[in-house]
């Protein structure tokens, strides 16, 4: 696991950090750099600690509420924000806020997965990853397989751990995770491997739209009550064998 005291630096703040990790190991590390800024995190009004299974709209209200009142101290006001899902219409509320810096306010906001974040929002932050991905090995024999071979993999894939848990080694983040990888892959085969059989590649670059079911795939895997093994068997049957 990277430490993330590397990229916080008291001479150069951000206005909002997205740490990509486990909570547990991260929240110390965010308190030490506090402590350096010599910021309280107890008995200190300006000082906002959320942790939450899974971030929704009237969360997001609320911080927006929040975060437009001024300091108490006449000195920083701090949210560390922790969830371990981020429902798209929360993240939309957030947009305008995190367009400009709020003055004097510095959010850090801790999600096991960073594919749960819209790229607008994602943009606006400063991005800390702590640990390495899935091996792309896994994805490279995923879109080799037959659909039958998919299947069976998907299958050993979601039973390894409860499917509702949501967890950083849940299998929603995990899948979240493969899906990354493998969108990773395929833009590499269709268009950086010049190795690929130009007959595949036509009928590849023809049916991209799997493109397009990966990236809902991962919207609504973010929304509670949605079926893991039902939206990643629609990626097995969407991607063609290359």
């Amino acid at each position: 696991m990277m430490k993330i005291g590397i990229h916080l630096d008291k001479n150069n703040l951000h206005h909002a950090y997205l740490i990509e990790g486990n909570k547990e190991e991260i929240i110390p590390e965010i308190f030490d750099f506090l402590n350096i800024l010599q910021i309280k995190t107890t008995d200190n009004p300006d000082f906002n600690q959320i942790n939450l299974d899974s971030f929704k709209i009237n969360d997001a209200r609320n911080l927006k509420s929040q975060s437009i009142e001024k300091a108490v101290s006449g000195g920083k006001k701090v949210f560390i924000i922790s969830a371990n899902n981020f429902l798209v219409e929360a993240q939309n509320t957030l947009l305008k806020m995190f367009e400009e810096p709020i003055e004097n306010t510095i959010f850090f906001l801790i999600v096991p997965n960073t594919a749960i974040i819209l790229p607008t929002l994602l943009s606006r932050f400063y991005l800390i990853r702590t640990k390495e991905g899935i091996d792309l090995r896994e994805a490279e024999k995923f879109i080799k397989m037959s659909l039958n071979d998919r299947i069976l993999f998907i299958k050993e894939f979601l039973t390894e751990n409860d499917e509702e848990n949501l967890q950083e080694d849940g299998v929603r983040s995990k899948s979240l995770k493969f899906l990354n990888v493998l969108e990773t892959v395929l833009h590499q085969r269709l268009f950086t491997d010049r190795a690929l059989d130009s007959q595949i590649e036509s009928k590849a670059l023809s049916e991209t739209d799997y493109f397009y079911q990966i990236l809902k795939v991962r919207e609504y895997l973010s929304e509670p009550g949605s079926s893991t093994k039902s939206l990643m068997e629609s990626i097995a049957l969407s991607i063609p064998k290359l």
